[in-house]
């Protein structure tokens, strides 16, 4: 019995070019994703002062919820037929987002950084949407999702800038 390959190059309504250029823009909010899980690892692992309890837990809550998103636009992209690449090489070499220095963090510099973090990473997805929107419905409304996940994340965090 032969077994039927599957054509990687079908899609019932996208074209390859277009999966190609979702594909793209998918792997970048990946990578910001991904960093953003490795970024709040690091300050959970060192933040210090006396919110540390309240930011060790919440980081924990935002880097699960990062890696649940990530987790969902990695595989729109594979459904796609695209490879989406979340090495630690990659995501070094691509993320937009600047890192935290490698030393303990005070609790209130753990807020003014992620602040600054969730701001960036809403932005960086709000530019692809915008390059999505029009072409895949599907895509653009994940993204809406990630978009309406890491707005709600950055007020939870700014509000305790006091």
């Amino acid at each position: 019995m032969a077994v039927e390959s599957i054509s990687s190059d079908h899609h019932p309504t996208l074209r390859h070019g277009e999966r190609q250029i979702i594909g793209a823009e998918l792997q970048q909010v990946l990578t910001v994703l991904v960093d953003l899980t490795l970024i709040g690892k690091q300050a959970h692992w060192n933040v210090v002062g006396p919110h540390f309890r309240s930011l060790h837990l919440q980081l924990d809550e935002l880097v699960e919820a990062w890696r649940d998103a990530a987790d969902t636009v990695a595989e729109r992209a594979v459904a796609l037929g695209q490879v989406p690449d979340g090495r630690s090489g990659t995501v070094a070499a691509r993320s937009p987002l600047a890192p935290l220095p490698a030393d303990q963090l005070r609790d209130h510099r753990v807020v003014a950084d992620f602040t600054r973090l969730l701001t960036d990473a809403t932005g960086v997805v709000r530019e692809r949407l915008a390059h999505v929107e029009d072409v895949d419905p599907v895509t653009a409304d994940l993204l809406h999702a990630v978009i309406a996940k890491l707005e709600e994340q950055l007020w939870m965090v700014r509000v305790q800038a006091g």
